[in-house]
């Protein structure tokens, strides 16, 4: 036990900390990104992933669980890092910016501040379904049947999503920033587990660099493709006016002036 409160409090037990739940995040946004890929299919095809997750409330919340908590260690182990190196170097260099140090590198905390911001966004929007938050209306009010059950549709909620300009905008920006912040992020969390020697380094620094940018051409190709219409148009121009007339109200004279119709 007095082994492990050591290496909690030590710089080294936080970069290990910082690499093992960076790894994990990793791990979900590969996956992540391969379930999302699935919207250049038929409709039915995303919709039957999410609905069988969501009939696994175990696996997912587990799964929301652990990602939150390893977010929140992340950010825990980053955060007394900089303050420990802080404490070593009371006087700040004499230049702007570390020496030999990369934009990506200096710029750690302020990317991964904005991404954590996305975070907590893209759960309001897509598992909370906050209808302030969208610029649409209610997303709950969008289903489907698939084998004579009603879910939700998660084809349209993503395709309408993000259709809408500045939710685009934020999506691509924090695409961006994500890359930033993993292509470095990547090549520190091995260098944390100690596989940093003259031979593998410049291998760890190209696999990710190419690792991180193949995840912003995923992630950015399902916006583009949404955004410029190029999948989805049809299907959900039908679920944008089913929206629209679920969200309206109906107007009180109307309802009266049709009841009387009716008697």
């Amino acid at each position: 036990m007095n082994i492990v409160y050591r290496i909690w409090n030590s710089s080294l037990g936080k970069k290990y900390l910082m690499a093992l739940t960076g790894a994990a995040m990793f791990a979900f946004l590969i996956g992540h990104l391969v379930g999302n890929l699935q919207v250049f299919g038929p409709p039915e095809l995303i919709n039957e992933y999410a609905h069988f997750l969501k009939s696994k409330p175990a696996l997912i919340w587990g799964a929301r669980l652990g990602l939150l908590a390893c977010v929140g260690l992340h950010i825990f182990a980053a955060v007394t890092l900089a303050q420990l190196n802080a404490a070593a170097r009371p006087q700040a260099y004499a230049k702007p910016g570390a020496y030999a140090a990369s934009p990506a590198s200096q710029y750690m905390l302020p990317t991964g501040i904005v991404i954590l911001a996305f975070i907590v966004y893209h759960l309001a929007h897509f598992t909370a379904m906050l209808p302030g938050v969208n610029g649409l209306g209610d997303f709950s009010k969008l289903t489907t049947t698939l084998h004579g059950e009603t879910v939700p549709d998660v084809y349209a909620m993503m395709v309408l999503g993000l259709q809408v300009t500045w939710v685009f905008l934020f999506y691509l920006i924090a695409q961006a920033l994500l890359f930033m912040h993993l292509s470095h992020g990547l090549a520190a969390m091995f260098q944390s587990l100690g596989f940093r020697d003259h031979v593998w380094w410049p291998r760890i620094q190209c696999f990710a660099k190419g690792v991180s940018l193949a995840l912003f051409l995923g992630y950015s190709l399902i916006a583009v493709a949404i955004y410029t219409r190029f999948i989805g148009t049809d299907y959900v121009d039908r679920k944008k006016y089913d929206l629209k007339a679920a969200n309206a109200q109906p107007v009180p004279a109307l309802v009266a002036a049709q009841g009387k119709e009716a008697k």
